[in-house]
């Protein structure tokens, strides 16, 4: 029998075909069959092709199929199983949008630190060429922070006032296209050169600010610390990406390559920024519902800021904590940064590549440690630690950490020992990231942003200052000299931040 004549009796009663009158009465007595099923028919129907034999074989199955109450159910179940799990596939539809925030920021900190550290590589080979002294060098690497400086009070008033989004994303195109300008400036001459990396400050100094008020907008307090430790740990995988691909580049193609090839990934950044960031979850049209019920009821900081209380801030004494440490703890985290390949290479007598490699590993280190005390810090908070104790442990541990390995270089002649060391003390640092650098959004959520700029200028004059200073230490002095008087700031922050500092809010 043919399938045309299969389908015919289907279509209407007063066709006559060959199936005997009971299967016929079954037809006419059973119900309608579901618009699903009657596709399910269809397809069995049609696969017979012109076989008779096979196509009436394939009626009978439904037939069968039919009588049998569960069969729809069956596929229907199928069915929901298949889509369920497609849903279930898409897992980046369901990840925390919040953590997408995270990430974006850390993959900034992580170009920040890229296009940063690459000069205290290419400066090598750079005043080589130009012939630069060591006071020259110092103030190369210094004049990053004349612009650095200028943008921290006021990057952290337009974050909370303007949005963070807008600010961060400003800031990371500015340096970007300042980085890729470097090498330019520096054959016009050394005030160019000065002027450029001046600028590039000016876009990094924005980022820290940006970053702090967004995520205190999007992070609820129990995630604080391991979402600061992820983002600031960019900062350190940056150092290491660009300490180690640094003298490749620069032995493939010259010192500039890296100054193109590293500004050159703001762009990409950029684009993924615009697209996915927003400054407030109340912002996002595709926040899920039950995520932005999670962030608004545990966020403090949810309306933009319009006037800022100045003598208020400045009247509390936590907030002079945070200023003076944050002082104390730059002074050594920036002379590591921007003079580590330089003691390698003169005191250790490591050539271009191996000063290099031997500084990735403590920034490699210091991006571990920084994520291990972020979650010991919210794991001691989530079993009722009081936030103040925590921030107190995390940041003697940033402080007294470095300044005890700073203090055994002196005393050691291998080579092996000193990068230890290093590495040891670059590793203690990061526990700050839980410490003071957490602090922030615990005493003033809603100013977080400004509170942060205003500890960081004074981070970073310590970097212009104890930069600078190097370079005079080491034309009359010693390296010996340069740690002393990071181990005495370090000594100070630790005795300030204990007596003053607190995890309880103080400012509304």
């Amino acid at each position: 029998m043919s399938g045309r004549a299969i389908i015919s009796c289907f279509s209407h009663p007063s066709t006559s075909c060959s199936i005997p009158l009971s299967r016929r009465t079954h037809f006419a007595h059973a119900p309608p069959p579901s618009p699903f099923l009657l596709s399910q028919r269809s397809r069995l129907l049609f696969a017979g092709g012109r076989g008779g034999g096979k196509v009436w074989a394939n009626v009978k199955s439904e037939k069968n199929l039919s009588e049998s109450p569960k069969y729809e159910d069956v596929v229907l179940q199928k069915a929901r199983g298949e889509d369920d799990m497609e849903e279930e596939g898409k897992w980046w539809q369901v990840f925390p949008k919040r953590w997408v925030i995270v990430v974006l920021c850390f993959s900034a900190f992580l170009l920040c630190n890229m296009d940063r550290v690459n000069m205290s590589i290419a400066i090598l080979p750079m005043s080589a060429e130009y012939k630069w002294s060591p006071s020259t060098v110092g103030l190369v690497q210094s004049s990053f922070f004349w612009g650095y400086l200028l943008t921290q009070i006021a990057g952290g008033i337009w974050a909370d006032t303007v949005g963070g989004k807008q600010v961060l994303g400003f800031g990371v195109i500015w340096w970007s296209v300042a980085t890729v300008l470097t090498p330019i400036a520096a054959k016009l001459g050394l005030p160019f050169l000065l002027v450029a990396r001046a600028f590039m400050g000016i876009g990094e100094g924005v980022a820290m600010p940006a970053m702090n008020n967004i995520l205190s907008k999007w992070v609820p307090v129990s995630e604080r610390s391991r979402s600061l430790a992820l983002v600031y740990s960019g900062m350190y995988l940056g150092s290491v990406t660009g300490l180690a691909f640094s003298p490749f580049l620069i032995h493939q193609f010259g010192w500039p390559s890296v100054f193109y090839s590293f500004g050159s990934l703001g762009t990409v950044w950029f684009s993924v920024w615009l697209s996915k960031a927003h400054s407030s979850p109340l912002e996002d049209p595709d926040l899920r519902p039950e995520e932005k019920k999670l962030i608004t009821t545990s966020c403090l900081s949810k309306e933009p800021v319009k006037t800022i209380p100045w003598r208020l801030i400045l009247s509390k004494a936590p907030v002079w904590a945070l200023i003076v440490s944050h002082f104390c703890h730059n002074w050594g985290t920036f002379i590591l940064l921007t003079w580590m390949p330089t003691y390698y290479n003169q005191v250790l007598k490591f050539n271009l590549t191996e000063s290099g490699l031997f500084c990735v590993l403590p920034w490699l280190i210091m991006a571990l440690s920084a994520n291990v005390g972020g979650w010991i810090a919210d794991t001691l908070v989530s079993k009722g630690v009081s936030v103040t104790r925590v921030r107190k442990i995390m940041q003697t541990i940033g402080f007294l950490g470095p300044a005890f390995f700073l203090t055994q270089l002196s005393h050691i002649n291998s080579p092996a020992m000193a990068v230890l060391c290093m590495t040891c003390s670059q590793g203690t640092d990061a526990f700050s990231q839980s410490g003071l650098y957490s602090n922030h959004q615990d005493i003033a959520p809603r100013y977080s942003g400004i509170l942060l700029g205003l500890s960081n200028t004074a981070g970073v004059l310590a970097g212009v200052f104890g930069t600078a200073a190097t370079g005079y230490i080491l034309q009359h002095g010693s390296w010996d000299d340069v740690f002393k008087v990071s181990v005495g700031l370090y000594l100070v922050g630790t005795v300030v931040f204990n007596l003053f500092s607190t995890g309880e809010k103080v400012l509304e």
